[in-house]
């Protein structure tokens, strides 16, 4: 299934932490805070301003990034969440050298 998100909108996949354990205690899914950090999917054409003209994103398909908890409609397509969010909610896009 394919997602064409609409003007400055981009679709994200959360990037799942892999610390399930901490200080040798494991935490339940239940407990854990859902990442703040994603891969971009799909993005849209632009931002229309008032004049007319279409200002592209800066964000890129496969990009990392940080946004908010808050961040965004979350969504469920074919067992899979995504969020949908508008390119303003984006804090960051991660650096691929800055990698762990």
């Amino acid at each position: 299934m394919n997602i064409r998100p609409l003007y400055d909108r981009i679709v994200v996949k959360r990037i799942e932490e892999q610390e399930t354990k901490r200080n040798g205690l494991f935490i339940p899914d239940s407990a854990q805070e859902k990442p703040q950090e994603g891969e971009v999917l799909a993005i849209g054409h632009g931002k229309r301003m008032e004049d007319g003209t279409l200002v592209p994103l800066d964000v890129k398909v496969g990009d990392r990034i940080l946004f908010g908890k808050y961040s965004g409609n979350e969504t469920k397509l074919a067992g899979t969440e995504y969020i949908i969010m508008r390119e303003d909610e984006v804090f960051a896009v991660l650096d691929a050298s800055a990698k762990k």
